[in-house]
């Protein structure tokens, strides 16, 4: 663990600190007209879960606020898990793998952990920002996407985010902190 620890510390503490910055909203809604060729938007979200089981106690030594969840997986557990199964099971968008949604419905992404996440929509899927991660989950290459994200991408615990199903076809959407976390929409 120490030889990620430094590397992780430092992103962490960035991450965290743009999560706690209260000049940026951390809770950005879709908004779509209905007037001539606008979106019609439909009225009840479709949520997607994110969790994480993260260990406050140990996931706080990178820096403070890393962690606000009293999980059961440690820093050390987690590394440990991220470099055998290049992901880790209990950090995962719900439902996962691919959905269908009619277009103009608004995906929410709801934080339910106790890390930042973020649910970021990506023409294909790869890494995310942070290096270290990258290595362990086995996505080296990030996707670009997760290198340009504005302060409004990251969901704060307990915070959500909206992002509408834009046009017919497969969008990819995942964690750009923890690259294995995605989910396909297929709009119809």
């Amino acid at each position: 663990m120490g030889r990620y620890n430094l590397m992780a510390a430092g992103v962490l503490i960035a991450v965290a600190a743009v999560a706690c910055d209260d000049s940026q909203p951390m809770t950005p809604t879709a908004s779509r007209g209905t007037g001539d060729g606008a979106m019609a938007v439909r009225q009840d979200p479709r949520t997607v879960n994110i969790t994480d089981a993260c260990d406050s106690t140990t996931f706080n030594t990178l820096g403070p606020n890393t962690c606000i969840h009293d999980g059961d997986v440690t820093l050390g557990r987690f590394l440990e898990l991220l470099g055998k199964h290049h992901q880790v099971d209990r950090w995962h968008f719900a439902p996962a793998g691919t959905i269908s949604a009619p277009v103009g419905t608004i995906l929410r992404a709801v934080n339910h952990g106790g890390e930042v996440h973020t649910f970021t929509e990506v023409d294909e899927f790869g890494g995310g920002f942070l290096e270290f991660i990258n290595k362990l989950a086995g996505t080296p290459v990030p996707a670009p996407e997760c290198l340009a994200l504005a302060n409004s991408e990251f969901i704060a615990p307990g915070a959500f985010r909206d992002d509408p199903v834009e046009f017919h076809g497969v969008q990819h959407y995942q964690c750009c902190v923890h690259p294995w976390m995605r989910l396909t929409v297929v709009g119809r």
